[in-house]
């Protein structure tokens, strides 16, 4: 009485806290469904990195190639940046709040860029080095099989992580994604230079191919 409404009455007016909450998820479980496909996208990727360092590392130093080397010292570092972004990815999932994932997201960035001008470094050294002293690298079938297949595997786990930062709007995700295309071109180099080596005896194509590298490297690191 006294123009009151029933209890009954008000609630059908306003949704309750349940409600409320499913609105929340039904926003958020969109995103949450891209954060996880995200992180199932830096596991392969630090998977298949692991991977491709030990087997082109040991092939390597066996055929003497510095071409070979750097590109199993890029899937380390590839690693790392891969790490990075798990880490970012993991934090929002979690349900870290807006402002530390806004920080976690900027260090991981700040990461992805050091590993590029790291690898850039490395290349100019070792491949500079065999240029100078005329380290002639031995033909290495290995590093041509595992070259092809990166040159597979790559592009698609790159052009996965492009269109997943583009939605989730991750900078670092984004950059993390043209590291990954650094490794497809990486892998191209290391293919051109291992074929001319074998096929043609050019036994300076693996540094030259290696150099090729750098410019790439270094504009996306800064």
């Amino acid at each position: 009485s006294g123009g009151s409404f029933p209890a009954s009455a008000e609630s059908s007016h306003q949704p309750s806290k349940r409600g409320r909450l499913s609105m929340a998820e039904a926003v958020l479980a969109p995103r949450t469904g891209l954060l996880r496909h995200a992180l199932r996208l830096e596991v392969l990727t630090i998977g298949w990195n692991v991977l491709e360092a030990a087997v082109a590392i040991t092939a390597g130093l066996l055929a003497g190639s510095i071409a070979l080397v750097g590109f199993g010292l890029d899937s380390v570092i590839e690693t790392v940046a891969a790490a990075a972004l798990y880490w970012r990815l993991h934090a929002e999932l979690t349900g870290r709040d807006g402002a530390e994932v806004e920080r976690i997201e900027r260090r991981a960035l700040r990461v992805v860029g050091v590993t590029f001008l790291a690898l850039a470094a490395y290349i100019l050294y070792e491949a500079g080095s065999a240029l100078w002293f005329r380290e002639a690298p031995e033909p290495s079938p290995v590093g041509i099989v595992l070259a092809t297949l990166s040159l597979i595997v790559m592009p698609i786990l790159a052009f996965a992580k492009l269109r997943a930062g583009r939605r989730l709007e991750s900078r670092a995700l984004i950059a993390d994604s043209k590291e990954t295309f650094v490794c497809s071109y990486l892998s191209f180099a290391l293919l051109l230079g291992l074929g001319a080596n074998a096929g043609f005896g050019a036994l300076w194509a693996h540094p030259r191919a290696a150099l090729l590298m750098v410019p790439w490297v270094v504009k996306e690191g800064l």
